[in-house]
C-alpha cells in the first residue's frame, strides 16, 4: 500500500523538489536481551512547500523518526536525505552545523528564556551566525511582525499567553531562513481556539514562504491540515494520504 501510494504521489508531483528523502530507515534499542523495534523500515519522501503531519499514538516511533530527520539521534540502518545532504553520516559537529542552518524547531512547551523578551527569543538562533546585534534585532522584527507580536515584543515569557509564546517559537524558528521547520506536537499545550490560530499561522507560513514543515502530532484531527499525512504504528508506515482539502481548519471555519 505505501509503495503504491508512493509511486503514485511521485508521478503527479515529480517535478517538485524532494526536501526528505528517507529510505529503509531502522531504529533498534536493546533493553537487557530483549531489541524493540522504535522504527522497523521505514520509507518516504517529503517535497518542498509541503506541510507533511506524522501522526501516530504514544510508542508508535512518531518522535524517534522526528528526532532521526532531525539529526538528534542516529539510525540503526537506512539512508536520511535532507536538503541535498545524507545526514546520516554526518558526525556529531557535522550535525551541530546543520541544525543551525537548515533547521527550525518548533516546541510543544514553547521553550522560550523567561530572562529575554520575544523579540531576544527570537533573535538568538541568529547569535550563532556572527551577525552584529543590529542586523540579529532587524531579522527578528521582521520575524515576529510576520507572527503578528511587534506590539509585544519588549514582553517577557510569563508575560504572554500561550498562543503568543507558540507564536515567537514560530518566529524564532523562521528567523534562520530554514530549510525545514520540524514541529514537536506544537498545540499539546494549547487550548482549542488557540490551536487553530496556530495551525492557520503555521499554514500560512508553509503557503507565504515557501517553507516545508513537519509535524509529529497523536491527533488526526490537528494532523489534517496537512498535504500529506503519514500514519505511523509499531515502528511501521500504514498509511500516506495525500490531502486536497485542510478539513481541520475549513471545520472550525464553517
Amino acid at each position: 500500500m505505501e509503495d503504491s501510494i508512493q509511486a503514485m504521489e511521485e508521478s503527479v508531483v515529480d517535478t517538485r523538489k524532494v526536501i526528505i528523502e528517507v529510505q529503509d530507515l531502522y531504529k533498534i534499542y536493546k533493553v537487557g536481551t530483549n531489541k524493540i523495534r522504535a522504527l522497523d523500515g521505514v520509507s518516504f519522501k517529503v517535497y518542498e512547500g509541503e506541510l507533511c503531519a506524522i501522526v501516530g499514538t504514544s510508542g508508535s516511533g512518531k518522535s524517534t523518526l522526528l528526532n532521526m530527520l532531525a539529526g538528534l539521534e542516529h539510525p540503526t540502518k537506512g539512508r536520511i536525505e535532507i536538503a541535498g545532504k545524507r545526514i546520516d553520516k554526518l558526525n556529531e559537529n557535522q550535525l551541530v552545523k546543520f541544525r543551525r542552518e537548515q533547521v527550525g524547531f518548533i516546541f510543544q512547551s514553547f521553550n522560550l528564556l523567561g530572562t529575554m523578551n520575544a523579540l531576544e527569543n527570537i533573535a538568538l538562533p541568529l547569535t550563532f551566525r556572527g551577525m552584529s546585534k543590529k542586523q540579529r534585532i532587524e531579522k527578528a522584527r521582521s520575524m515576529i511582525k510576520l507572527v503578528g507580536l511587534d506590539k509585544h515584543r519588549k514582553h517577557k515569557p510569563n508575560q504572554l499567553s500561550g498562543g503568543q509564546q507558540q507564536r515567537v517559537g514560530v518566529a524564532r524558528a523562521l528567523v534562520v531562513d530554514p530549510s525545514i521547520v520540524f514541529a514537536d506536537e506544537p498545540t499539546g499545550n494549547l487550548d482549542s481556539k488557540t490551536t487553530k490560530d496556530i495551525l492557520k499561522l503555521m499554514r500560512d507560513v508553509v503557503n507565504n514562504q515557501n517553507k516545508t514543515l513537519v509535524m509529529v502530532t497523536h491527533d488526526k484531527n490537528i494532523a489534517s491540515i496537512a498535504d500529506k499525512v503519514i500514519h505511523i504504528k509499531d515502528g511501521q508506515i500504514r498509511k500516506i494520504e495525500l490531502n486536497e482539502r485542510k478539513e481541520y481548519l475549513e471545520d472550525e471555519e464553517n
